[in-house]
């Protein structure tokens, strides 16, 4: 076999592996495991790169390393051109001098082009390290909330210094590359990391939002700081959290039950056409005319409350600490108002339920 890509491939079906686990315990991207199994060049934004996945893809899979690099390198000789110099049969006595001449000159233009865009790399905070993908680079003070990608890096001071973390990926599970290696968060779910291994909490990560199919969409996630070992973002949603004794509505359902409150995913999807409003914790309310097949999804810290025109239309489903409940509502053509929120009960404990308002 003198194909570097089949090897790979064959020994990745030898082992049982498929891209997503070769992805996530490698950190590199699946399209990047693809092009290498295809030998396909254009996957990668350059020769370094491809020679760089190439060495860790081998290594992983504990085929021979060098062999692999031989091929490749045996491969690229092949597609190369044949050089005119070895094709012209007589040659003018002023030849070589002139080939020494442009040789120099090539030679220090490629030293001042490499200066160039070195200089310009350091200087830019936004580069491109694979065919569609743009890397920023964020300081994170406080906290940080947007749509993240994968090799987005996020500068986090903490007391030993700056740590700069990495995105690594994005699909299912949100991959953050750190000093102590790579540090995972699901959906929905409240991660307190200690990303510089000494033993205290420094950063809490929140996923809102994150495909399971597909990497490229990115991933909505909360970064805040911790302060002194607490988790920030629970601890700031207490203070909002109602009584059960002063909740009022018609009928209350019980969705889960915890010894502490965290953020919540609501998920709607319509079965058929439906005036839809909803308000989630103190922010302004939305309305819409929402069609049959199309989806809304909310995040909400303490509560989420809801308009329907049709209840019977929607279809709910909450995440909460990596769980997922579904919530059936209303009947067909009801227009009800519901609250979907923390509670903390007499007993101490906090619960996530369904109220019907009047």
């Amino acid at each position: 076999m003198d194909s570097y890509g089949e090897i790979l491939k064959e020994a990745r079906e030898t082992k049982n592996l498929d891209f997503d686990t070769v992805s996530r315990e490698t950190s590199i991207n699946r399209a990047f495991i693809e092009g290498l199994e295809n030998e396909d060049d254009s996957a990668f934004p350059g020769e370094p790169y491809m020679v760089g996945f190439l060495r860790n893809y081998s290594d992983y899979l504990g085929t021979n390393t060098d062999s692999l690099l031989q091929l490749f390198r045996n491969k690229k000789l092949q597609e190369s051109p044949i050089p005119e110099n070895l094709i012209v049969h007589k040659k003018p006595l002023f030849f070589w001098p002139s080939i020494i001449t442009a040789g120099a000159l090539v030679f220090v233009g490629l030293v001042c082009l490499a200066i160039f865009f070195f200089s310009k790399r350091n200087n830019d905070n936004s580069l491109k390290i694979g065919p569609n993908t743009a890397v920023k680079k964020y300081v994170l003070e406080n906290s940080l909330e947007q749509r993240f990608y994968v090799g987005d890096q996020i500068v986090c001071p903490t007391a030993n210094g700056e740590i700069v973390l990495t995105i690594s990926e994005t699909l299912s599970s949100l991959g953050i590359q750190s000093p102590v290696g790579v540090l995972y968060t699901d959906l929905a779910e409240e991660a307190v990391l200690d990303v510089d291994g000494d033993a205290s909490s420094d950063l809490i990560v929140y996923v809102s939002d994150i495909s399971k199919s597909n990497s490229a969409n990115g991933a909505e996630v909360r970064f805040v700081k911790s302060q002194g070992g607490a988790t920030v973002a629970s601890s700031v949603l207490q203070a909002d959290i109602p009584l059960a004794t002063e909740v009022v509505g018609r009928r209350q359902s019980v969705i889960l039950e915890d010894n502490r409150a965290y953020p919540f995913t609501l998920e709607g999807t319509f079965r058929g056409p439906c005036l839809f409003r909803y308000k989630v914790d103190r922010h302004d309310s939305n309305e819409s005319y929402f069609a049959t097949g199309e989806v809304v999804t909310m995040t909400a810290n303490n509560g989420i409350r809801l308009w329907m025109s049709n209840s019977n239309a929607i279809k709910f489903s909450i995440t909460a600490d990596t769980k997922e409940y579904e919530i059936p509502i209303g009947k067909a053509g009801q227009v009800l108002v519901e609250d979907i929120k923390w509670i903390k009960d007499t007993d101490g404990k906090y619960k996530l339920v369904v109220i019907e308002l009047d």
